[in-house]
């Protein structure tokens, strides 16, 4: 199509028959689109990880709940997991069975256990103290435990979610304090979990990882293990956000030759008949979202140029949040390739000086009225939209499978901002 920078979208026909300027012309800016080919294709490529027949794929809601997306993934063959009540219906609404959830939650209230246990959803739990609550609302049922294996890996230090400084988990040594609680609660230990961390683009880590909690699980009593059912690695699959810069993906084919082997031994030498778990939710619906925006202003200060948009970090939390790069196209109705840049600052409309998109990143000069495409948005973008200064979240479209597009979100309207006040 005529753009500015387009060669990434261009190469998957992202925008299936439409152009980026007719989505935005009828449903706004900003506005997330998802690509449903490449949502299937990722879906497919975490399902392929290991051909284990004990092997599953179980996507965490967190990344993106819309439940559209959670209908692909479904029929895509995957599992899910909740955190929390929202999720949970989320998922019951994408048409996921209760056998077919995982309630992973940490720091919860007696009510939302309860409310878990009342749709039948086996739940971890992941320390001492949740373990006696989740005992008294459920005795004699069963349970899962978060374990913390001691090492993290993530993009920030934010994400890294296991290690000395991670606030999930049971700790090995703790193991002896969890039996006196199951005895206490007649609670039947099915599973165990981890989950090392977020955005991890080398296979080692999360292969140690899973190493260390097989261990474990080996060393439990034989009455123990021979309750066993689910053994969960986590997720925290990377994608590469540097596209223009031909960053390498992680090598999925080396993760899952080791994911493959280590099952598959295990379950040989400990004569283990239970399933194994795999968390990914940012590797399956990263790279199928965009956010598109509109260029409202570009001015020069101070040295620098400075390209004014509507993508205040109420619509795109991460790169305020974690300092994430994000790869930015251009598209400009009668446009033409350019490969020469300059070093600009991409800011949105949110009165806070850290609502940046890019700061002083090499691009293609940006004009006003251009459409600006942030790539990889499908994972914590939505997820994390706001509706800070009262800005409106925006609309989400799906382009489906034969190049079409539907809506699957509505945009916020002024009335949805005083819908739940002076009730």
């Amino acid at each position: 199509m005529p753009a500015i920078r387009s060669s990434y979208t261009d190469s998957l026909f992202f925008f299936g028959k439409n152009t980026p300027q007719q989505l935005t012309a009828v449903y706004g800016s900003p506005l997330y689109v998802y690509n449903e080919n490449i949502l299937r294709r990722s879906c497919r490529e975490m399902r392929g990880l290991s051909t284990h027949p004990g092997f599953r794929v179980t996507y965490s809601t967190k990344a993106n709940s819309n439940p559209s997306l959670l209908r692909i993934i479904r029929e895509e063959g995957c599992l899910v997991d909740a955190m929390s009540p929202g999720e949970l219906r989320m998922n019951l609404n994408a048409g996921f069975l209760p056998e077919q959830i995982l309630y992973v939650c940490n720091n919860v209230a007696e009510a939302e256990l309860k409310n878990a246990v009342d749709y039948g959803l086996l739940v971890s739990v992941d320390s001492l103290a949740q373990l006696d609550l989740f005992g008294r609302v459920n005795r004699g049922g069963r349970v899962m435990l978060r374990f913390n294996p001691g090492i993290g890996a993530g993009h920030h230090k934010k994400v890294i979610t296991a290690g000395k400084a991670a606030k999930f988990g049971i700790a090995p040594g703790e193991l002896d304090e969890a039996r006196v609680l199951l005895a206490k609660h007649n609670l039947a230990l099915v599973g165990l979990n981890q989950h090392i961390g977020s955005l991890f683009m080398e296979p080692g880590g999360y292969l140690d990882a899973m190493d260390r909690l097989l261990a474990f699980a080996a060393a439990l009593r034989p009455e123990e293990f021979a309750q066993l059912a689910i053994l969960d690695f986590g997720g925290g699959f990377g994608i590469p956000y540097h596209k223009f810069e031909n960053e390498a993906r992680l090598d999925m084919a080396a993760l899952g030759r080791g994911i493959h082997e280590r099952i598959s031994a295990f379950a040989a030498q400990k004569g283990y008949t239970g399933c194994f778990y795999v968390e990914p939710g940012r590797y399956i619906v990263a790279e199928c979202g965009l956010l598109l925006g509109t260029v409202h202003a570009v001015k020069s200060h101070a040295g620098r140029r400075f390209v004014g948009t509507d993508l205040g970090f109420n619509t795109l939390m991460r790169p305020v949040l974690y300092n994430s790069h994000h790869d930015i196209e251009i598209y400009r109705a009668g446009g033409k390739s350019a490969a020469e840049t300059l070093p600009q600052t991409v800011v949105g409309n949110i009165c806070e000086n850290g609502d940046m998109l890019a700061d002083n990143r090499a691009l293609p000069e940006i004009r006003i009225g251009d459409l600006l495409g942030v790539l990889d948005a499908g994972a914590y973008g939505f997820a994390m939209c706001s509706n800070y200064n009262l800005r409106l979240r925006p609309a989400e479209v799906l382009i489906c499978a034969d190049g079409s597009y539907r809506l699957i979100r509505r945009r916020d309207s002024l009335d949805d901002l005083v819908r739940n006040v002076d009730v």
